[in-house]
């Protein structure tokens, strides 16, 4: 595939927040492989291997963690990537990363932080990703953080578009090395945007069928969907019914990139620079408005039958107790805290909370269960729902 005149050059690189001189003898890769490199070698990236995608703690494990969906959105970032003439190796890089600031339990768990945090600033997954890999995954003996490449660190900023209000973690990291986090990223960010709403928008209808809180009954209330089933069944009659439903998230799948393709390559017609696409004043990545309104409905319907099903409001509810427990527990009591986070809490607010939602953000779903139980004796039960 010839390279788009748009795409993300490597080389051409704006730099890194420290700079540095690349050794030879860790191989010869771009500026952007090293970005990929250092984001899968880091131990935040790891720890996704245990934090809730859409069920919390799951003891099965054919499940989605935010690990594997992460990976499985950057394989989607790829292919959109690769047929587009982008930088793959920034997508897939800005696909690895976008979930490194979510805290244990998902949504459930942000909104513990979030409310824990309200007088000190709030708490935001998409600033603590960037806190994280600027500040808090630091394994380099020069400097804080990853030193991600300038161009990697403003697609995982605004990867949902400007960002016209950054809150404080946001403001502190643009002060120290700015972002332009007014102008629209790279089309490679703005692809992997569209990656994750691919990935978690069928892979969560899987899970959902498996866990038995969705049937394929309810899948037929879209017509969207309906259609797709349709043919399966036409294509594979006597083939058992699981198979045909992973064939229908397939097909699922293979449509909506199809759609982002054909979608993209119009908007971006006449696009011959990235500062054009940067100055472009709106997306120029993502789905034909007829896919974007199937699209909305497809997760309208997935929050009422699954994300909002009374299982897991119950399991959600005990989640964000656990966070609000923690983060009180250490906040009246810092000694319960690691050494090593010891030694470097500040005395004075909102300096001292911020650092405490630091080290809860960073913990896994059993670390935090595990954690709740070593300072109270006893956890929520229910918290694992399949």
């Amino acid at each position: 595939m010839t390279r788009a005149l748009f795409a993300a050059d490597p080389a051409a690189s704006r730099g890194r927040e420290f700079p540095f001189a690349a050794s030879a003898s860790r191989g010869p890769r771009s500026e952007f492989q090293r970005d990929r490199d250092r984001i899968i070698h880091s131990m935040s990236f790891r720890r996704l291997r245990s934090k809730t995608q859409v069920f919390i703690s799951p003891e099965g494990d054919h499940y989605r963690t935010r690990l594997t969906h992460s990976l499985e959105v950057a394989q989607i970032g790829r292919v959109l990537a690769r047929a587009l003439g982008l930088d793959e190796d920034l997508t897939e890089a800005l696909c690895l990363a976008h979930d490194l600031g979510h805290p244990p339990f998902g949504h459930a768990g942000e909104a513990a932080l979030a409310e824990a945090m309200e007088r000190h600033g709030g708490f935001d997954h998409n600033a603590q990703s960037m806190r994280t890999v600027m500040r808090l995954e630091s394994p380099y003996p020069g400097h804080e953080g990853l030193n991600l490449s300038w161009e990697l660190l403003e697609g995982l900023a605004k990867h949902n578009g400007p960002i016209d209000a950054p809150n404080w973690a946001m403001s502190e990291l643009d002060a120290a090395f700015p972002l332009d986090l007014g102008q629209w990223p790279s089309i490679e960010a703005q692809v992997a945007a569209v990656a994750d709403d691919i990935a978690y928008d069928n892979h969560d209808i899987d899970d959902g069928l498996r866990a038995g809180f969705l049937t394929l009954d309810d899948l037929m209330e879209l017509d969207f969907l309906a259609d797709q089933w349709r043919a399966v069944e036409q294509r594979f009659p006597n083939a058992p019914r699981d198979r045909q439903l992973r064939e229908l998230v397939r097909d699922q799948i293979g449509l909506m990139v199809n759609d982002v393709i054909e979608h993209t390559r119009a908007l971006t017609n006449g696009i011959t620079s990235i500062d054009q696409v940067r100055d472009a004043g709106r997306c120029l990545a993502g789905f034909s408005p007829d896919m974007a309104q199937a699209e909305r409905g497809l997760k309208a319907f997935m929050y009422d039958k699954l994300y909002y099903h009374p299982e897991q409001t119950s399991a959600a509810g005990k989640a964000r107790d656990v966070i609000a427990r923690l983060f009180v527990a250490y906040s009246q009591d810092a000694q319960l805290m690691p050494e090593q986070w010891l030694e470097t809490l500040p005395d004075s607010e909102p300096f001292r909370s911020r650092t405490i939602a630091d080290f809860i953000a960073g913990m896994s779903d059993r670390f935090a269960i595990d954690a709740c139980r070593a300072i109270y004796g006893e956890a929520p039960k229910g918290l694992v729902n399949v």
